[in-house]
């Protein structure tokens, strides 16, 4: 604690001094509004990184969703989201070497191994600098999700879960607004509001809504919900809405509420229904007949059939895979998708990085190879184990309050997506900077096999125990 104490008298005394100096030998700087704007920058990262454990999170994936939205600045925030990531990672890694509560465990090292067959790809690509660029971006987030990312679930659940819920929630009143009422698309393109909303938002607040503690905050995250279900809806994005009903279903069969699962789907039809009337494709061939399964199953090209937009795009990875077999064509890097490579700016259909409707897993087996997607392979699978025996506690305890939960079920919808757009190792890209650190999180659980009704021992991330004591009804923590 005196350490404490003595880093930030210190910190703060360098802090003064600086400022000092600066005032009085090089006040000309305080006229430069790039340098004015970067010291205020800097002094308020200093003040977050101050409180690491509980806003620094909520910081990062603020600065990733401002990088992919369509706001004033959008090409200062791209830039700033590295320097938060590589803070964020250099902290986390003093917070997790001051601490004896966080081992690392085969998850972790697996990702290592990652990092290091990335690299390995990247020295032999066309583009050497770009891909060894992307590589670094991975290790920084895997650093940052190993070590600092696992403390924000530490300093208290209830507290990061209730944060979470309300980020949910602005963020689907600030989209409705932003679609529905100024008709900005604030995303960008339809499936960056489609993964937004399918994958993100609407698997937590239907957990949310689950778990609510009183009439009125259940009420709230009931028509935060439905706005997020019409936003997703009219997106027509067929891979968010997919990976929605897949993580909702799952959610909903661990805890048996199949009459919840079957007014949902009913609610979601009918939604749907009207989305078709009142939102039109923005292009549809003359033979669409304006039937619910013309524009969510073809989207309005039947002719063309389901998998038109991604049977080319899928091939030519296959291409560029059988022409770079072993070692592929460098992480990041694809010759098939583009000539001119840079770092990701965003997740874009129509960008000159990311390629339309691609698969992450036959996206990373190019990039690497077949030699070096073998540990990305054996990552996937541990993460999937890991959801699978979560999924089967709940099931067999029916206890919805646990943080493994949203995580969980988060988790799996994700992961179906992944196989329909290419973002899960797209690190530019803030649903890649969620998935991995709510991964890494969900590490940290380990349910009990024993039979209701028990206490649910899990380790704690301060060494010591919490219980979980579950009945068919509710959960209680203690």
């Amino acid at each position: 604690m005196r350490d404490g104490k003595l880093l930030r008298a210190l910190a703060i005394t360098l802090v003064c001094a600086l400022g000092i100096y600066l005032i009085v030998f090089r006040s000309s700087y305080f006229t430069d509004p790039i340098l004015l704007g970067a010291l205020i920058f800097l002094q308020i990262l200093a003040a977050i990184l101050m409180k690491f454990r509980v806003a620094f999170l909520p910081a990062l994936v603020v600065v990733f969703l401002l990088a992919g939205t369509a706001v004033p600045g959008q090409e200062l925030w791209i830039s700033v989201r590295w320097v938060v990531l590589g803070a964020g990672a250099a902290a986390g890694v003093i917070v997790w070497l001051r601490s004896d509560y966080l081992p690392l465990g085969a998850l972790h090292l697996i990702a290592l191994a990652c990092v290091l067959t990335a690299v390995v790809s990247a020295l032999v690509s066309a583009y050497p600098d770009v891909a060894l660029l992307k590589a670094l971006s991975l290790l920084l987030l895997f650093v940052y999700a190993a070590t600092g990312g696992r403390v924000a679930l530490a300093d208290g659940e209830n507290k990061f879960l209730r944060g979470l819920l309300l980020g949910c929630e602005v963020l689907v009143y600030i989209s409705a607004i932003a679609y529905f009422i100024l008709h900005l698309e604030l995303f960008g393109n339809r499936n960056s509001l489609g993964v937004a909303m399918g994958v993100v938002a609407l698997p937590f607040l239907l957990w949310g809504m689950l778990v609510s503690e009183s009439r009125s905050v259940r009420r709230r995250r009931i028509l935060a919900l439905l706005l997020c279900q019409l936003l997703l809806l009219s997106s027509y994005e067929r891979a968010g809405i997919i990976a929605a009903l897949s993580s909702s279903t799952l959610l909903c069969l661990a805890l048996r509420r199949y009459r919840l699962m079957l007014t949902g789907l009913a609610i979601a039809l009918a939604t749907a229904a009207v989305v078709v009337t009142i939102v039109p494709l923005p292009t549809v061939s003359p033979a669409d007949d304006g039937s619910l399964t013309s524009r969510f199953v073809y989207k309005g090209k039947r002719e063309a059939g389901v998998l038109a937009s991604r049977k080319s795009v899928w091939q030519k990875t296959i291409s560029s895979l059988q022409e770079h077999p072993w070692l592929g064509t460098g992480f990041g890097t694809s010759a098939t998708a583009y000539e001119k490579t840079e770092i990701d700016k965003k997740f874009s259909s129509a960008g000159p990085v990311t390629r339309e409707h691609g698969n992450s897993y036959l996206e990373i087996a190019e990039w690497v190879g077949i030699i070096g997607v073998v540990p990305f392979a054996v990552l996937l699978l541990l993460v999937a184990a890991k959801v699978t025996r979560v999924w089967a506690w709940i099931r067999r305890t029916g206890c919805a309050a646990s943080p493994a939960v949203p995580l969980a079920v988060f988790v799996a919808g994700a992961l179906v997506h992944a196989g329909l757009e290419d973002w899960l190792f797209a690190v530019g890209y803030h649903t890649c900077v969620l998935f991995w650190i709510f991964a890494f999180m969900l590490a940290d659980f380990a349910p009990t096999k024993a039979s209701l009704p028990v206490m649910y021992p899990y380790p704690s991330l301060f060494g010591q125990r919490f219980h979980i004591a579950c009945d068919t009804q509710t959960c209680t923590f203690s």
